[in-house]
């Protein structure tokens, strides 16, 4: 199990921070672990951003997405090191389809009402939201938090499409946040049941990664396992 990193990618309006109480469970089971700082401009972007982390490990690794980091790790998975793939409260799109197109194909949930037009190009998720929808089950505080270090999202990431499926080829485990109010909870349920995904289903706001860290961790370290 040690020769085996875990790569960490972060969702929209968010940084490499928010995994940091599953980065620290999982380093207490002596793993390796990567978070990628993405910049949340372009699918292109942070696709590149995760390539570079990749591009700096030796061994296989197990690529784990949060929220809008599942598109990412869709397209960025296909490297030939990563052996298996952890979706969180996250989008996976097929080839061809864009995050816009999974999120157009369910009822909007509530969260989506929060996002804000900066009028630059980018867009941001306000703090009622935040409170409300996307962190309900975290103290308000933290919430506040979240909302205050958040970075703009460049909007093309709604459109921009998937060329390469890695779930298609990979064991792959998903989480499904049965509380959520930011990404649909429908969706989420679909793609764990796709053919040969490992799923997992949280009583948990989008931000089980930080509500539920000891459960994202359990299921992350199961993925090591079954590579290593």
């Amino acid at each position: 199990m040690a020769d085996v990193t875990v790569v960490l990618v972060h969702g929209a309006w968010a940084d490499a921070s928010s995994w940091r109480s599953v980065i620290k469970l999982l380093q207490a089971n002596h793993i390796d672990v990567v978070a990628v700082q993405n910049p949340t401009t372009s699918l292109a972007d942070d696709v590149a951003a995760t390539k570079r982390a990749l591009d700096l490990i030796e061994g296989p690794v197990v690529l784990a997405g949060h929220s809008w980091g599942g598109t990412v790790i869709t397209e960025a998975g296909d490297d030939p090191k990563v052996k298996a793939l952890v979706y969180v409260a996250a989008f996976a799109p097929e080839v061809g389809q864009s995050t816009g197109d999974q999120v157009g194909a369910y009822p909007a949930p509530p969260g989506l009402g929060g996002v804000k037009d900066n009028g630059n190009g980018y867009l941001s998720m306000g703090l009622d939201s935040w409170i409300a929808n996307v962190a309900q089950d975290l103290p308000e505080a933290d919430a506040r938090l979240l909302s205050a270090v958040q970075t703009p999202l460049g909007q093309s990431t709604f459109t921009d499409k998937v060329t390469r499926a890695a779930w298609s080829d990979r064991p792959s485990w998903y989480i499904v946040s049965s509380n959520d109010r930011a990404v649909s909870v429908e969706l989420q349920r679909d793609l764990a049941a796709r053919p040969g995904v490992h799923a997992t289903e949280l009583e948990a706001s989008h931000m089980s990664i930080l509500s539920h860290p000891d459960a994202v961790a359990k299921v992350i370290l199961e993925a090591v396992a079954a590579i290593a």
